[in-house]
């Protein structure tokens, strides 16, 4: 394992669970790390990635893109793709999918080690990207928290999207039509917002 792999591991170890599906899926998540190199490329059946839970200064919205593949209302994120600094893989894929570009990460409460506000295993299921079939696999996914402009320009990225906009929180659990997704993760992440106010972010 690499400085970069193993400064992640340790983050991942330290972080505190909010509930016991992230308890199951950190320990999960710590185990392909210690187990397969290769976890960081996706080409591995199980590998990291990462989303950002984006909100407005006064946490009342949050910011959502229409995915294309899973033709829902979603969050945002991507693939390692062979890096381990996934925070800074996290801000650009906010930056690639939506045209935002002055985000700020959370550092403080309610995120622990290394920024993390979550942590979940995630199911793929198979389907065509580019013209080409992809099998179904896990994402290991490390979560992060950042405060951005609702006046801030947006855009679509027509490969990966066809919608993004700003949202009441409660809204992305309506708009969403993954039914796990929905239940268990936007509302964790609604949830953990408001049992654990934000303290400091870095500009």
């Amino acid at each position: 394992m690499d400085e970069q792999a193993a400064a992640l591991y340790r983050d991942i170890a330290a972080y505190e669970p909010f509930n016991e599906q992230e308890a199951a899926d950190k320990q999960m998540i710590l185990r392909v790390l210690e187990r397969d190199p290769n976890c960081f490329d996706r080409s591995a059946q199980a590998h990291m990635a990462c989303s950002i839970w984006t909100v407005s200064p006064d946490f009342s919205r949050t910011l959502l893109v229409y995915h294309n593949i899973y033709d829902s209302w979603s969050w945002i994120g991507g693939h390692a793709d062979g890096q381990r600094n996934l925070a800074a893989v996290a801000l650009r894929e906010l930056q690639e999918e939506t045209g935002v570009t002055h985000a700020r990460m959370v550092t403080g409460a309610p995120c622990g080690p290394g920024g993390i506000y979550s942590l979940e295993v995630l199911t793929v299921d198979g389907h065509e990207k580019r013209g080409a079939y992809v099998s179904s696999h896990l994402h290991l996914n490390v979560t992060y928290l950042a405060v951005a402009d609702p006046d801030e320009p947006i855009r679509v990225k027509p490969d990966e999207n066809s919608g993004v906009r700003w949202v009441p929180l409660e809204d992305a659990i309506r708009l969403s039509t993954e039914p796990w997704i929905r239940d268990r993760i936007y509302r964790k992440l609604i949830d953990k917002l408001k049992a654990r106010p934000l303290s400091r972010w870095q500009g």
